[in-house]
């Protein structure tokens, strides 16, 4: 493993596909910034970060994904190393907010962003970023939101809490390798959160509806049970859980 580490940047995840794009990097590369100040979240969102305070961080996962139809696989792999990591921590409720929110309880904890490109020659290389709230306590704009030290009253060294789940990841990313993927994606539906639930859900357009959440396609659709006793997949951008 290559540690970066930056004291301020725009983006880690920008920082990294630029850094690829001018040299060789070997897989696993890590950026790790102390104040990110235009962190990215899903479908352009920014994530938002006091500085010093959170991990911030990119890794280059290369040599994994032989196939773009496999895209999902790599979410479901870093997502269960982050909840392996955390809980052990003994951080109660742990569980995955679909798409790649990472939950304690109903509060959100952290989030992942995964970037793809494909080469020339057909290899995916994926940039994994991964904010983690660790010791930010002031949640007064963002009251879904808590951290390590807010849930269990202590500081955290952010490197160890980094250094606990990297090792996770690569472990989850070698069961992909090895034809595992059924058992991480049988793990990633235990700790998906809300399933089996009835939750109200909101189209782009506004509209309310209720669904049960009965699990997530292989290629990373929600997919729900509608009050009609209907089942339908949903992509990222067409809804959202209100909870």
């Amino acid at each position: 493993m290559h540690l970066i580490k930056l004291d301020a940047i725009d983006s880690t995840n920008d920082y990294l596909k630029s850094l690829m794009s001018l040299q060789f990097l070997d897989n696993f590369t890590v950026v790790i910034a102390n104040n990110q100040t235009k962190g990215k979240g899903q479908m352009g969102s920014t994530w938002s970060s006091e500085p010093g305070k959170n991990l911030t961080r990119s890794i280059l996962i290369k040599n994994v994904l032989l196939d773009i139809h496999q895209i999902y696989n790599l979410n479901v792999a870093v997502a269960l190393g982050i909840i392996t990591a955390l809980e052990r921590y003994n951080i109660p409720k742990l569980s995955i907010k679909w798409p790649n929110d990472i939950m304690a309880e109903t509060k959100k904890i952290g989030g992942i962003l995964i970037e793809n490109s494909i080469k020339n020659g057909g290899e995916i290389f994926s940039v994994v970023g991964i904010g983690i709230n660790v010791n930010q306590l002031d949640f007064s704009e963002l009251p879904k939101a808590t951290s390590l030290n807010s849930i269990l009253q202590r500081d955290f060294d952010i490197e160890e809490v980094l250094s606990k789940i990297l090792p996770a990841i690569q472990l989850n990313v070698a069961r992909l390798l090895n034809n595992e993927s059924a058992f991480l994606w049988e793990s990633y539906h235990h700790k998906l959160f809300k399933k089996g639930i009835p939750m109200p859900f909101e189209t782009v357009s506004k509209k309310p509806f209720m669904g049960i959440i009965q699990g997530v396609t292989s290629d990373g659709k929600l997919k729900l049970l509608l009050e009609n006793d209907t089942v339908s997949t949903f992509e990222i951008k067409e809804i959202q859980m209100l909870y």
